[in-house]
């Protein structure tokens, strides 16, 4: 794994522009940078904590999670919330979602303040169709981290990192899901965190306190897993032009100080599924 950046609170929501390079937030300090393959680092978001999930969106901007989903123009300009915390009464915020190749967007709700000592509340699944329209799919998260599509579209993979397993739902035509169903049940030493599928169709999972990336077959048996030199990974994407640099985020909890966060890197032997910017309406 080679460093490339440090001196983060909590990384998250790493995703790879063509142009601007990484995209990843710093939960705990505020913030979305932008690290180009140059290695120079930018601030896209000033000061927004608790963005546990970042999306691009085909309008020259990005959408990112916390109290709301927002979308945020690039040039500071424009902004508008697309999914707000009174989606129904328990919802507190959102951390991690995804968008599938329409660009709808899939997004996980909390009902209890993760960092803030609450009894653990369920979530829940929800979409924003393209007109704006919001369906809430499924229920019972206990911690909703990352999502991602197979690549025929046909199965949601979606990490609950406190029930100790990622599910899978069968996909609609219309967006919606079927009943979820254990994919993994991962092992209590750590929890699945950011997830990002691969072009064969294997998961790479981020393992929180775990230490390791951990791939799986579609089948979900366990390919291999991956060191990271942080225990608190948190998040990966895959990007480059090739789409076959790995990206891998981590927290600082466990690590040697409390901003020792870090932004790696390293290549995979398989390129990463493109994620569809997302395309719901800004009217």
């Amino acid at each position: 794994m080679q460093q490339l950046a440090t001196g983060y609170g909590l990384v998250e929501g790493p995703t790879w522009h063509p142009t601007k390079g990484l995209l990843y937030s710093d939960v705990l300090n505020g913030g979305v940078f932008a690290l180009a393959e140059g290695g120079t680092i930018s601030t896209v978001v000033a000061h927004r904590k608790g963005i546990g999930g970042i999306v691009l969106h085909q309008d020259d901007g990005l959408v990112v999670g916390g109290r709301n989903l927002s979308y945020k123009s690039f040039d500071g300009a424009r902004a508008k919330v697309l999914l707000d915390s009174d989606v129904n009464e328990e919802v507190v915020g959102f951390n991690d979602f995804t968008t599938d190749a329409k660009g709808r967007i899939y997004a996980g709700s909390l009902s209890f303040v993760v960092f803030g000592g609450a009894v653990p509340k369920p979530g829940h699944l929800h979409l924003i169709d393209l007109d704006g329209s919001v369906r809430t799919l499924s229920g019972g998260v206990m911690l909703t981290n990352g999502m991602g599509f197979s690549p025929d579209g046909k199965r949601l993979y979606h990490a609950d990192a406190r029930d100790d397993v990622i599910r899978v739902y069968d996909v609609d035509s219309d967006g919606g899901v079927g009943p979820w169903r254990p994919f993994v049940k991962t092992p209590p030493e750590a929890h699945a965190d950011g997830l990002a599928v691969a072009e064969d169709g294997s998961i790479w999972t981020a393992m929180a306190h775990g230490s390791r990336v951990d791939v799986y077959e579609p089948d979900g048996s366990l390919r291999k897993s991956l060191p990271v030199p942080l225990p608190m990974v948190t998040s990966v994407c895959f990007g480059g032009a090739d789409l076959m640099d790995l990206y891998v985020v981590t927290g600082s909890r466990g690590g040697p100080s409390d901003n020792c966060g870090t932004v790696y890197k390293t290549r995979s032997d398989v390129p990463g599924l493109p994620v569809t910017a997302s395309r719901v309406t800004l009217e």
